[in-house]
């Protein structure tokens, strides 16, 4: 089973951003100096009595206390460390989990390193291809992790914007049933903006684009009903919260202008979310409907992948729906977006596990699939995912195709339309999956491309397995 949760680190930082010795906070908490001592070294627990007298006696936010920072980074470095570079040096995950936990400062900057390290190797091969051959690609790297790791530690809620729409609702006196009419009514009441469905040829391969000297917005004739809505939101977001925006996208995490402008994006497709599948009546309708995405997309006229998204960013205190994590992928298994409110735990740094129902989904382009997985720890994940492809355009536009899954923990899927008849009780048949080859312990896996990074890889001439990297156990002849 997973580890219990280490706070040791986070309360010696404490005391020393406090400049106090352990005597003296010792002293404060009323224990002992040795105590205290024991803590700071996850050898003894942290009790909520303690937890909250630190968070009363400083201040403090209680979620500041939260683990998921601390095993995010234990499973970035792992990750970072699976890398083959690292092989001579035969580390331990338990050394690098410990790492992580006792000195989260360094563990920080050895993965900001690392992420720096890929990041300039990935610019050096994409020159490199440039001069060779005149097609150097775009590089894609440090702006969306960023953006993506500012998204997680918000848990994907973002209350501001959450209000900012249920006041829109009442200021437009939307009507999910002409969505349309009504935003474009506040656009131009508001903001003085034209809104115009422009001919796909003039618009220039854009699908949405705002000229604010001209007070016009032009919309392409190839978006959906349910899409002009969206893009209607979105442009009414980047207007109305723009403080907003900007006050989010000032996090210290996002280093460049380029994740600042792409954070604003982020948020204002939040926004958009929002207001299409307002947070009140969309959380009723998803608990009764059982979560059924198809049946939410109808109700809400929106898309499979909106409603999916819309689904993570239910943590309203006191309103929640289950954990949810999601994600999106494409046919050679990049991620392009992804989310975890689950504790299932997506690779950074290297490709996904090939097991993901995700991948399977484009078996059978169009049906929902359903999983019952298991990663090596025991924890236990239930998964629903589906592909979607992109028709916008006509009939030489090409037309992408990626795979959308959401996925709980086992013991949240009884709530779920799709878990209706799959024994969740017994694992036996569950899907053994992992994060990434390299970092996934399991050696025997058929599917398995690279040796994992706990295990020494043994070549045995006289001996071939079903894949090149499983190691069943032989027996003795």
């Amino acid at each position: 089973m997973a580890e219990a949760p280490k706070l040791g680190s986070k309360i010696r930082a404490l005391r020393r951003r406090e400049s106090l010795t352990q005597v003296q906070l010792a002293q404060r908490l009323d224990i002992s100096a040795s105590y205290l001592n024991l803590i700071e070294h996850n050898r003894r627990p942290l009790s909520a009595h303690l937890l909250i007298k630190l968070a009363q006696m400083f201040h403090l936010d209680l979620q500041s206390f939260t683990v998921d920072d601390q095993a995010q980074m234990a499973g970035d470095l792992l990750e970072a460390f699976a890398d083959p570079m690292f092989d001579p040096f035969e580390l331990v995950q338990g050394d690098v989990r410990e790492f992580a936990n006792n000195y989260p400062n360094l563990a920080r900057a050895t993965a900001t390193l690392y992420q720096a390290y890929r990041n300039a190797k990935d610019s050096a091969s994409s020159l490199a291809s440039s001069v060779g051959d005149g097609e150097g690609g775009e590089h894609v790297g440090m702006p969306s992790e960023e953006v993506s790791d500012l998204i997680q530690r918000h848990h994907n809620y973002f209350p501001d914007l959450e209000d900012a729409a249920e006041m829109l609702w009442r200021i437009a006196r939307l009507d999910g049933n002409d969505m349309y009419r009504g935003l474009v009514e506040y656009l131009d009441s508001v903001h003085g903006i034209q809104v115009r469905v422009e001919k796909e040829a003039q618009m220039g391969g854009h699908v949405r684009v705002f000229r604010p000297r001209e007070h016009v917005l032009m919309l392409s004739e190839i978006l959906a009903p349910r899409s002009r809505n969206f893009q209607l939101a979105h442009q009414i977001g980047l207007l109305d919260s723009s403080e907003v925006l900007n006050r989010i996208s000032r996090d210290h995490g996002l280093t460049s202008q380029e994740s600042r402008s792409l954070c604003r994006v982020a948020l204002a497709n939040y926004f958009a979310g929002s207001v299409l599948m307002p947070y009140q009546p969309f959380l009723e309708a998803a608990k009764d409907l059982g979560y059924d995405v198809e049946l939410l997309g109808h109700r809400f006229r929106s898309s499979f992948e909106q409603v999916c998204h819309r689904l993570t960013t239910l943590r309203r205190p006191g309103q929640e729906a289950i954990p949810l994590h999601m994600v999106r992928i494409d046919v050679a298994g990049n991620i392009s977006k992804r989310f975890s409110a689950s504790g299932f735990r997506f690779a950074r740094f290297s490709g996904a596990c090939p097991r993901w129902n995700e991948h399977q989904a484009f078996l059978t382009p169009g049906m929902v699939r359903v999983q019952v997985s298991q990663m090596p720890d025991g924890t236990a994940y239930f998964s629903v995912a589906r592909t979607v492809r992109d028709n916008s355009g006509g009939f030489t536009a090409p037309h992408a195709l990626h795979a959308v899954g959401i996925g709980c923990e086992v013991r949240f899927a009884k709530e779920l339309v799709y878990a209706r008849g799959v024994d969740l009780e017994n694992l036996t048949a569950s899907v053994p999956i992992g994060v990434a080859c390299r970092m996934c312990e399991r050696t025997d896996c058929e599917q398995r491309a690279f040796p994992p990074l706990l295990t020494p890889l043994v070549v045995d001439e006289n001996r071939r397995a079903r894949s090149f990297y499983v190691t069943p156990a032989v027996k003795d002849e």
